[in-house]
């Protein structure tokens, strides 16, 4: 059993981190960077082409991961294959070791570094969470029996500032019913609306990890602002990081504020630190989290 399924399973309170494959095929600074975040974290997700950008895939950057001894989460996005390919990428993360999988549509390739990219999109993530669920129970999209299936411990994204709510609700049940055990949040802003989508989740069973995002720049801000789709900085602590004197240090005293909240609401929090790893374990530990 992947250490993160076991610490949620027993209810224990539990930090994700995020590391990205490089540009290229040399792995220096992702193994700094897992060796500085890794310490702090149940698990750490490897991004899949985050931004619609080329990198290094996650498989292969979580069997690194793996190889380190730390817990990688491989993310698969929907937007980059096929469903032949989806699967059979899905049936080597299990051969590889990978325990953990986090499914996602993925970001919209005209906003990335390869603005004619054809979007596959052959299938969501709902179709995706659905799919590795079957997989978990030995048969493949078309009901065939695979001979040896896998055993994922499986996750989606959530939104839970997302207006309508109702709506972003439904799409979460969906997720939960196509085999979500664990969500990972979108940066987390607006400490009732996230109150709100855990009141409303927790029937479902589904663990909830709250997404923190270090804004250590107000270039950081406004690209969030102006580039990211669905999510927004709210104007208050925009203006509280802008006007620091010291942008970095106030953006962690943030991420540490957050961290004690969320501490009381969450399953678990997953720290987005933009490549300044030294501040995570600042963060959980003067969060007061073991």
């Amino acid at each position: 059993m992947s250490r993160l399924r076991d610490a949620l399973e027993r209810g224990e309170f539990v930090i994700t981190g995020e590391v990205a494959p490089p540009v290229g095929t040399d792995m220096d600074a992702m193994q700094r960077s897992v060796e500085t975040i890794g310490p702090s974290c149940h698990a750490l997700n490897v991004t899949d082409n985050q931004g619609a950008t080329l990198h290094l895939s996650s498989l292969a950057a979580s069997r690194v991961v793996l190889d380190m001894g730390f817990e990688p989460i491989f993310q698969q996005t929907c937007r980059d294959r096929n469903r032949l390919a989806l699967q059979s990428d899905l049936l080597a993360a299990w051969t590889l070791g990978l325990e953990n999988v986090l499914v996602v549509t993925g970001d919209d390739p005209r906003t990335g570094d390869h603005p004619h990219a054809k979007g596959v999109f052959d299938l969501d993530s709902t179709q995706l969470l659905a799919i590795a669920t079957g997989m978990n129970e030995g048969r493949d999209m078309m009901d065939r029996d695979l001979a040896g299936g896998t055993g994922f411990y499986i996750g989606a994204a959530a939104f839970p500032e997302a207006e309508p709510w109702d709506v972003q609700l439904a799409r979460s049940v969906r997720k939960v019913e196509a085999g979500a055990r664990f969500f990972q949040t979108q940066a987390i802003f607006d400490m009732e609306k996230f109150a709100r989508a855990v009141e409303d989740l927790r029937p479902t069973g589904v663990k909830i990890i709250a997404g923190i995002l270090l804004l250590r720049s107000p270039r950081v801000i406004d690209f969030i602002n102006n580039r990211l789709a669905g999510l927004m900085v709210p104007e208050p602590i925009a203006d509280r990081i802008r006007s620091a004197e010291d942008p970095l240090e106030e953006s962690i005293c943030l991420a540490i504020e957050q961290a004690r909240a969320l501490r009381n609401i969450a399953d678990g929090i997953h720290i987005m630190s933009l490549g300044v790893d030294a501040a995570v374990s600042r963060i959980v530990s003067e969060a007061g989290i073991a």
